[in-house]
């Protein structure tokens, strides 16, 4: 079938190590939270504070990673970003062992592999668009999309269990393990990259660091997709640990209940990422945009009528999956429209702005709904959430430019038979 469609050694190589490193950060997922609980004792301020600020500060220390991305090959930048990732993450284990875990290291470290994280998607985007043909960067994306929410069910449950068998810093070590076998995985590559040459001033400029959110704030079709994505990016996320409290304190699921619903609905994601190609061959990836963009939206809400007991898990799950299966179809396709849109001596600026953004709006959005919580109660603040994500698809762009209509055109008889 299409799916086994290969595109080349190199781009093996490259989701290879892509998976690798997916699997490691499933199987960490929640880590550094247990630990500032279970090791040292934090409250929730703390545990919410290592969450937000460690993404908010890691996002300000990339901000000029993105033009320093840029003008460099992008492969040894991955490979760099790798390897940082694995040593921050590796002083966790060795400082337990030593007695001297602090808190302040979980947020030094959180900081170090945001800001590593942003560069890495930066370079990574940039490599893709030139490693893959025009028409196969959809297919590429949705492997990549299969591959994540694959990891997202299965790793979470793993390393749960694996922190139940072996103790609390285990799952960390294995995902500082992955970034290194990552790392191999891209030198394993191989093949020449030419080093970009770029024109004018050699030095960092102030314009450089804002050239990606000028291009994206300007472009007619990408701003409106950048504000839909900060927004309903930020208010999912705002959510999760609400819910938490929801569910387990309030509701009193026990933990694995709590686990089962939100692994269980990542089998939408592989659906829906596999399902991109097909149907943006069908409708044209303009319209499964929309669509996509849409639905993925009017899920949320139903999270305020939860319940005690089965019927409570069953509607979770229900929810989840729907939300989860709009977003495997949609990502994808955004990725791609995103490098189809953005010329290739700006792709890794556009894409560091892109993430640090992000990453803002979720900090800020996370700590701002914590609050609204706080005052109104949890089933109250997920209620607001799920009423305003339902105005955020107004923000979606109402028409496709020429050059995206021509690109998505030209790569649509192909894809059939890709995905």
């Amino acid at each position: 079938m299409s799916g086994r469609r290969a595109l080349g050694r190199r781009f093996g190589w490259l989701w290879a190590a892509f998976a690798v490193s997916s699997y490691g950060t499933g199987l960490g997922f929640g880590a550094f939270p247990l630990l500032a609980v279970l090791v040292l004792h934090c409250g929730p301020a703390q545990v919410a504070a290592l969450a937000a600020t460690g993404r908010a500060v890691g996002a300000l220390v990339a901000v000029p990673l993105g033009p320093w991305v840029e003008f460099r090959r992008k492969r040894p930048v991955m490979v760099a970003m790798d390897l940082t990732r694995c040593a921050a993450l590796l002083s966790v284990p060795a400082a337990f062992a030593l007695g001297r875990l602090s808190f302040g290291q979980l947020l030094l470290v959180s900081v170090v592999t945001a800001a590593a994280d942003i560069a890495f998607k930066a370079a990574s985007g940039a490599y893709l668009k030139a490693l893959v043909p025009p028409a196969d960067l959809l297919v590429a994306n949705s492997r990549f999309e299969s591959t994540t929410w694959a990891s997202t069910t299965l790793g979470p449950p793993l390393g749960g269990a694996a922190i139940g068998l072996f103790g609390p810093v285990t799952t960390v070590l294995a995902d500082a393990v992955s970034y290194l076998l990552s790392a191999l995985g891209i030198r394993a590559i191989g093949g020449t990259e030419a080093r970009p040459v770029r024109t004018g001033a050699p030095r960092l400029r102030a314009g450089d660091l804002l050239d990606g959110w000028r291009h994206l704030l300007t472009h007619p079709t990408l701003r409106p997709l950048f504000l839909n994505v900060l927004v309903v990016n930020g208010l999912l996320m705002a959510t999760e640990p609400l819910l938490a409290v929801l569910l387990v304190g309030h509701l009193g699921f026990a933990p694995w209940q709590y686990g089962l619903a939100f692994a269980a609905p990542c089998v939408g994601g592989l659906v829906g990422s596999r399902l991109a190609g097909r149907l943006a061959a069908r409708f044209g990836r303009h319209r499964v945009l929309r669509t996509a963009g849409v639905l993925r939206v009017c899920w949320p809400l139903g999270l305020a009528f939860v319940r005690p007991g089965v019927p409570g898990i069953v509607l979770v799950i229900a929810v989840q999956f729907g939300v989860v299966t709009c977003c495997g179809l949609f990502n994808p396709v955004l990725a791609t429209y995103r490098l189809d849109h953005t010329e290739s001596d700006r792709v890794a600026r556009t894409l560091a702005a892109w993430s640090i953004s992000t990453s803002v709006a979720i900090a800020a959005l996370t700590a701002l709904w914590g609050l609204l919580a706080a005052v109104t109660g949890p089933r109250t603040a997920i209620a607001a959430a799920g009423i305003l994500l339902l105005a955020t698809p107004l923000l979606l762009p109402r028409r496709e430019s020429v050059r995206g209509s021509e690109l998505a055109g030209a790569g649509a008889p192909e894809a059939v038979d890709r995905v």
